[in-house]
């Protein structure tokens, strides 16, 4: 998923998520996971990820083992493993063989019926298989505390039977002279110890010199001198020798096991890896639990539907001090993509928006929700959120500026995939022309069928909310009465802003309050009576708009109709009939033309005219042409009873009557032989010989 900006992880608290499901990891590859947790896009990779997590916590609240309580980070090991020529001790060679033993239980856990039950989890170790033979390879050098075997080779049993009796020889010998110079007194209390490896007595440093032998040093206080019997010397020699040759074939030994082991550094990779795998899957589970995270629906679609959803970090807070978390009911659709939640200060109005957000990102992450299970999540492929003071002081942006810079980036990127949050819609500016921008922005973000949420004060905005298609109101439940805040959200309807219980519960003065509110309860009504008005004259509109359309597709049908008439009579008629019709052409087209025009001049009168059926009658005859001479001729008697044709020169702004029609319209313009008139509000361009000079008759004229 795409993230604007970089931080809203940050603003949406993710990287808190985050931080919680680490702390639950033991091995180092899963805390890795953990703090790369990515937010996917794929639905197969999502219903996988969140099944894992599901089937792990069913495991854990039926108290089921599950073999993974190995964790023992074994990266470099695996590393010098890989490595030609490295040579692993016998620990190390001990670990990999817990990690070998960890899969085996692994592999035994998941019998057929487990693999069913538990079938994502099972897909953990799907793409692998169980190698025995590491365990032998090992068994066959090391003993259970990770020493070689006398039996690990021939030499190496030679060596430390001749080493054994060796030993044995020097300690009787040994044993003789600590006797011998213990009946002497020249021996120290401690009698005896080793010095690089070789036996010595410890005798008082007055008689270092009597006792023959090697001095190989003193104690710190000088009292004490430690010397190598002269006897045992080649004894000793002996003795270092074969323990020389036993650390060789050992080294040997271990490298011969390495480079054999090595063959499959790349399968003690994998379960390596698998093991992190099933603690990462052990760590959402367990994190789950915290907040009581359920297994919702997904599915690969823009899509919000919310039941009884928590905010995870709210919930496990409230959860430590004892106060109980409000859950949110959230659906957002095809038909309603964008909510407008509005309401007083503190309501939890950014809290539902973040929960959401949150919510969103966890569940594309792989991780169980805190919702009801019936829940729904689409899957988004970018996230935008804008909340908070955005001012930049080092780009010397102003919190409005910034603010814009922001709702560009949306508008330019947004589309049907895109889930958006924006805190306060159009504030830091002046209310006016920051909501008359909110409004462009939103409706740009609704055209482009964004998904998202927007909270705001202002009115303008929850009025266009309740009448554009697309998008929803959403209020934050206030108790008036208790002046409490009660974090619940309301759909279907704005919310106040409640000023004025808020003023009296800090205190205002209430004669201040009351004037305040005798200043806007006039024009609250205003505007209640107006929105009342917009609402019914914009459903009439666009009734109106629809019947018109209706009209305007017939007129179009007819016009078809009628020139394919004229194609099939241009191919059937003979030469004089194409003279005919060049001579009707002119009449027909100036017909056309006046019927366009009427047909505008209808349109104008539709909209003004409250009597429909009078402009309907008058479409009916136009189209149709019933008792189109009747008309006229009604037409022109109405004419002549108001106006008085007076003849002469026609000049820009007389009033003049069409010949043809007994239209009277104004002279705007004159354009050589024709004229440019005014009629009704539309102009229409007439050749001066069809048009007559005329004056409105006074009161009581007749003639």
């Amino acid at each position: 998923m795409k993230l604007f900006p970089e931080s809203a992880y940050l603003q949406l608290e993710f990287d808190k998520v985050k931080a919680l499901l680490a702390n639950y990891c033991q091995t180092e590859h899963a805390r890795q996971k953990a703090q790369e947790l990515r937010i996917h896009t794929r639905k197969d990779f999502i219903d996988v990820q969140l099944r894992q997590s599901f089937e792990y916590h069913q495991i854990l609240q039926n108290g089921i083992y599950f073999p993974n309580d190995y964790i023992l980070n074994l990266a470099r090991e695996l590393k010098l493993l890989g490595i030609p020529g490295a040579v692993l001790n016998g620990e190390e060679f001990m670990d990999l063989r817990k990690l070998a033993e960890s899969m085996e239980r692994l592999f035994r856990w998941f019998d057929a019926e487990r693999k069913g039950a538990y079938s994502a989890m099972a897909s953990v170790i799907a793409n692998t298989y169980y190698e025995k033979a590491i365990i032998q390879m090992i068994d066959e050098v090391l003993d259970e505390s990770g020493q070689v075997k006398d039996n690990a080779s021939e030499d190496l049993k030679n060596i430390r039977m001749s080493l054994y009796k060796k030993r044995n020889e020097l300690r009787r010998v040994f044993e003789k002279i600590v006797a011998k110079l213990n009946k002497q007194g020249y021996l120290a209390e401690i009698e005896e110890s080793f010095m690089s490896g070789r036996r010595v007595v410890a005798v008082f440093a007055e008689q270092k010199r009597t006792v023959k032998g090697i001095l190989h040093g003193e104690s710190d206080s000088r009292k004490t001198a430690f010397v190598e019997p002269e006897e045992t010397i080649e004894l000793n020699n002996q003795v270092h020798e074969l323990e020389n040759d036993e650390r060789k074939e050992v080294y040997r030994i271990l490298r011969q096991l390495t480079t054999r082991l090595s063959a499959y550094s790349g399968l003690l990779l994998i379960y390596h890896g698998i093991v992190g795998d099933y603690d990462f899957i052990r760590a959402k589970a367990k994190l789950a639990a915290d907040y009581r995270g359920e297994f919702p629906a997904v599915v690969d679609k823009a899509h919000v539907q919310l039941v009884q959803a928590y905010h995870p970090l709210l919930y496990i807070y409230n959860q430590r001090t004892k106060k109980p978390t409000i859950p949110t009911t959230i659906t957002l659709d095809e038909n309603s993509r964008i909510l407008v939640i509005s309401g007083p200060n503190a309501g939890g109005k950014t809290v539902t928006m973040k929960t959401v957000g949150l919510l969103q990102m966890m569940v594309q992450s792989g991780l169980l929700v805190p919702v009801h299970p019936s829940s729904q999540f689409g899957i988004f492929k970018q996230l935008m959120i804008h909340i908070g003071d955005t001012q930049s002081i080092e780009f010397e942006l102003s919190t409005y500026s910034s603010h814009l810079l922001h709702m560009k980036h949306f508008m330019e990127n947004a589309n049907g995939k895109t889930l958006f949050f924006i805190d306060e819609l159009g504030s830091g500016s002046d209310p006016n022309l920051g909501g008359a921008f909110a409004e462009v922005i939103m409706q740009e973000l609704a055209r482009k069928h964004a998904f998202g949420i927007v909270t705001t004060h202002y009115l303008n905005l929850k009025v266009m909310a309740g009448k554009t298609q697309g998008i929803l109101n959403g209020a934050m439940a206030f108790d008036e009465k208790n002046l409490q805040p009660q974090y619940k959200l309301l759909i279907g309807k704005p919310g106040s802003s409640y000023t004025f219980s808020i003023a009296e519960r800090i205190g205002l003065d209430k004669s201040l309050i009351r004037r305040a509110r005798a200043l806007v309860d006039e024009d609250q009504f205003r505007l209640d009576k107006l929105l009342n008005r917009t609402e019914q004259d914009l459903q009439d509109l666009q009734k109106r708009e629809k019947e018109l359309n209706q009209l305007m597709k017939e007129n179009e049908r007819l016009k078809r109709e009628m020139q394919q008439v004229m194609d099939k009579e241009r191919h059937r008629q003979q030469v004089e009939v194409l003279k005919e019709q060049n001579r009707v052409s002119e009449e027909r087209i100036s017909y056309l033309k006046d019927m366009e025009r009427k047909l505008k001049q209808m349109l104008i009168e539709w909209r003004k005219e409250e009597n429909k059926n009078k402009v309907i009658k008058q479409m009916d005859a136009l189209l149709f042409k019933k008792d189109e001479k009747k008309v006229a001729s009604k037409m022109q008697k109405k004419i002549d009873s108001r106006f008085a044709e007076i003849g002469g020169e026609i000049k820009v702004g007389d009033k003049v009557k069409m010949k043809r029609n007994h239209q009277v319209g104004e002279v705007m313009e004159l354009r050589g032989k024709k004229a440019v008139v005014k009629i009704g509000l539309l102009p229409m361009q007439v050749d001066l010989a069809d048009l007559v000079a005329v004056r409105e008759k006074e009161e009581g004229e007749t003639g």
